[in-house]
């Protein structure tokens, strides 16, 4: 696919892209780089590996060329979308044998019309096309710690709270890595080492670098919040814990008595007064419901039940 950027993106050929004087925007697969990067003359001969796993932007003598691996939203931890790009004064090269970046671009030719166009506003929106949405996730995300902690001191959360929280973890540790890779990235571009761009534009690059900086601080709230969830669940199961432990001593102190008596009168020696009396076995029923009806006042007044 190849545009030419105007008030919006114009679809053209590769031959209207370097001869048309205007801006371009060329989404390639990886053998459609190798075939046609000479006619781009950036002077570089990339080689595009299959996996990235990072983002990042390096500073050539005729371009600017790096990676993106952007973190798909329905399963942050597992499956990124990789894909390389080649830059220079003219225009942008995105190498992507998967798709992701064609779509963002489409969707970039289907909705965006500018006043004031330019290449560096064509980045601008296609890295921000990149964290759409992300507001409303980590917000969706912060309702549901907040439901957790709710259900945890009513008493109504079960021991998958302590997974969900760990996946919870690892959903924001993988937002925290992509953010802060393109924040380096933006302010590579920032630089602007090579004069590629605009002096008056560059703050396209610094207005994306602030808004990922501000995702970047609720991402790190948000991982202490996860921290503040877990010990409180943590410390409401030892509370529970504790609970169940008064319960078994109060029972065991009620019982000792009780044993005592049993072991006493288990020794059955020849001349126990008590064991020939009509009234011994009501009186040791009496003496050990008094014990058990003591204890349990006693223990009340105390609050340990």
């Amino acid at each position: 696919m190849y545009y030419v950027i105007s008030d919006t993106l114009i679809e053209a050929t590769i031959d209207e892209c370097m001869t048309s004087g205007k801006k371009y925007v060329a989404v390639l697969t990886p053998d459609e780089w190798r075939r046609d990067m000479e006619k781009f003359q950036m002077g570089i001969d990339m080689e595009i590996e299959r996996h990235f796993h990072t983002t990042k932007a390096e500073v050539n003598y005729d371009s600017l060329t790096g990676t993106f691996s952007v973190p798909d939203r329905r399963d942050l931890r597992e499956n990124d979308h990789d894909f390389a790009f080649a830059l220079d004064e003219r225009g942008i090269v995105l190498i992507d044998e998967e798709g992701y970046a064609g779509k963002l671009v489409r969707r970039i030719y289907h909705s965006k019309k500018w006043r004031i166009p330019s290449l560096e506003r064509f980045v601008y929106d296609f890295m921000e096309s990149m964290i759409k949405g992300d507001s409303a996730q980590l917000e969706a995300l912060e309702d549901e710690l907040s439901r957790t902690e709710d259900m945890i001191l009513a008493g109504k959360a079960s021991m998958e709270v302590l997974s969900r929280i760990a996946d919870i973890r690892g959903d924001l540790l993988a937002l925290r890595i992509h953010y802060e890779q393109l924040i380096d990235f933006g302010q590579v571009l920032a630089e602007n080492e090579n004069e590629f761009f605009e002096e008056n534009n560059l703050r396209y690059f610094e207005m994306f670098t602030g808004r990922v900086n501000r995702l970047l601080d609720i991402v790190n709230s948000l991982r202490d919040y996860t921290v503040q969830v877990r010990e409180l669940y943590q410390s409401q199961l030892a509370v529970k814990q504790n609970n169940t432990m008064t319960i078994l001593t109060v029972v065991t102190a009620i019982f000792m008595p009780l044993t005592l008596i049993v072991g006493w009168y288990g020794m059955n020696f020849r001349y126990m007064p008590e064991l020939d009396s009509p009234w011994g076995y009501p009186l040791v029923i009496i003496v050990s419901l008094l014990i058990v009806i003591a204890s349990l006042i006693y223990f009340k007044k105390k609050k340990w039940l």
